[in-house]
């Protein structure tokens, strides 16, 4: 059983210090100070409310009790109603102000480096990742968010053998972080005569982008620069000149191309990219131990994991990770994807939250 008593000393502590740097902010002037004392604000703002309400509950709960007990037979009925009322919220507001006294994932309001890959199926493979890539397109269009093409190497009939995309928005990190894994694909393709059901995956990847540069060196000597000349299925706008850049980092073996119409962007969005990749290098060995004590957690961004099944002959999708299926898959494809993302985001609410009260 969680140690209540030490739960509820560190909500008393967080709202002391959500207390004390409110009242630092009054007074200080030093713009360094502001800006630090600032973010802090606005990080336990929410806490401090779910706290205050919390409290505010306690007290009407103390005061529904008295009343109950008062001599005048109606005041002490409605009170005893009121009061079962109260009781049954407490719960739901208990929860809220643990689960924001959880540690935050820094990055969960961050943009993202989205990545697709084909996997293995062949053709198959890269139309079902052309079909991932047109989903998190409609799905971003749906929230707003800034969705932008970095590179794309196409089959020219439709197929995507990789795509990589910045995707800018409030909470863009937080909510994608979910579908890093290998997705799988049940269906039949068209040039099956036999009407045979074939299997095929592909991998995506979900990279966070913090706000402001990045903040990873990168050695000129561990670079490696080369420039060539971007393909495409043909037509008018097929890039013609050499102005495709990749970048390879040579310590790691990662390789990074961009192939927009500038040579210069070029050069701009692949270095973003790498930066990227090597941001998330860290996250990874940061969270390695915790993953490690967590295995059930399913926001860990394993991309070897199978993570999802879209079985088209019946029109399912299945999330293994929480054992999760709709019979909507039409809708998923075209970018619906909520029902799902709220779901992984309630588990891993909740192994916050079990994790947290181990702690106690």
């Amino acid at each position: 059983m969680p140690d209540l008593t030490r739960l509820e000393r560190r909500l008393g502590q967080a709202l002391e210090r959500f207390e004390r740097v409110e009242a630092r902010l009054g007074v200080t002037s030093d713009s360094a100070e502001i800006t630090k004392l600032s973010q802090e604000h606005a990080e336990l703002k929410p806490l401090a409310e779910a706290i205050a309400a919390l409290n505010a509950a306690r007290a009407e709960i103390e005061s529904l009790e008295a009343m109950s007990k008062d001599g005048d037979a109606e005041m002490a009925a409605l009170a005893k109603d009121e009061l079962q009322a109260a009781r049954e919220n407490m719960p739901a507001l208990e929860q809220a102000a643990m689960l924001l006294l959880a540690p935050k994932d820094k990055d969960e309001n961050a943009s993202a480096i989205l990545e697709i890959r084909a996997g293995t199926g062949g053709e198959e493979a890269a139309l079902f990742a052309g079909d991932l890539l047109r989903m998190y397109q409609r799905y971003a269009g749906a929230r707003r968010w800034k969705f932008e093409l970095e590179s794309l190497s196409d089959t020219g009939i439709g197929g995507v053998k990789e795509a990589v995309a910045s995707v800018s928005g409030a909470g863009v990190f937080g909510r994608l972080r979910f579908e890093s894994g290998v997705h799988r694909v049940q269906r039949v393709p068209e040039t099956e005569a036999g009407g045979r059901i074939h299997t095929s995956a592909a991998t995506v990847a979900v990279l966070p982008q913090p706000e402001g540069e990045i903040d990873v060196v990168i050695d000129e000597k561990d670079i490696r620069i080369d420039t060539m000349r971007a393909s495409g299925a043909g037509g008018q706008h097929v890039n013609k000149t050499d102005s495709a850049v990749r970048i390879t980092h040579l310590p790691t073996g990662i390789i990074v191309v961009s192939t927009l119409k500038s040579q210069h962007q070029n050069r701009i969005q692949a270095m973003n990219v790498l930066k990227a990749k090597l941001y998330d290098l860290e996250r990874e060995k940061r969270d390695s131990a915790r993953a490690a004590e967590r295995k059930g957690q399913i926001g860990s961004g394993d991309r070897s994991e199978r993570i999802r099944t879209y079985n088209f002959p019946q029109g399912r999708v299945t999330d293994h990770r929480i054992n999760l299926t709709v019979y909507n898959l039409p809708e998923v494809i075209d970018g619906a994807l909520d029902p799902i993302l709220d779901a992984l985001a309630a588990e891993d609410q909740a192994l916050k939250l079990a994790a947290l009260e181990d702690e106690a």
